[in-house]
């Protein structure tokens, strides 16, 4: 596939709410840098398996209410996805809305590393 292939199908798998079905686009050994570290975690995972505990650890504690997908915009080898969620914090209780830009990197017809850049204190 190419870069845009990837780029549509990435965004159209997460519009219809199929996240995990995307993990297919990704690389085996794939990065996944946060702009800030999740509870507990380091800002930078390693390799497809752990990158899914990384979404599940998110899933399980976060109630998702809405979600906005918007992209891609494609450039060479990599492309930007805008996302809005409404969710809530399980732990906290805390509703919020969150807005984060993903930079996805793409080599040999797969993601290899996802950049995401939102700010924590918004």
């Amino acid at each position: 596939m190419t870069t845009l292939e990837i780029a549509n199908k990435l965004v159209e798998l997460c519009k219809q709410g199929k996240n995990r079905e995307a993990k297919a686009l990704y690389a085996e050994d794939a990065v996944s840098v946060e702009a800030f570290a999740p509870p507990g975690m380091d800002r930078v995972t390693r390799g497809l398996a752990a990158i899914g505990a990384k979404g599940e650890w998110w899933s399980s504690n976060h109630e998702v209410h809405s979600a906005v997908v918007a992209g891609p915009w494609p450039l060479d080898d990599k492309f930007i996805v805008g996302f809005k969620f409404e969710v809530t914090n399980k732990p906290s209780g805390r509703r919020m809305t969150m807005e984060e830009m993903g930079l996805y990197s793409v080599q040999g017809g797969k993601i290899v590393r996802e950049e995401y850049f939102y700010n924590a204190g918004a």
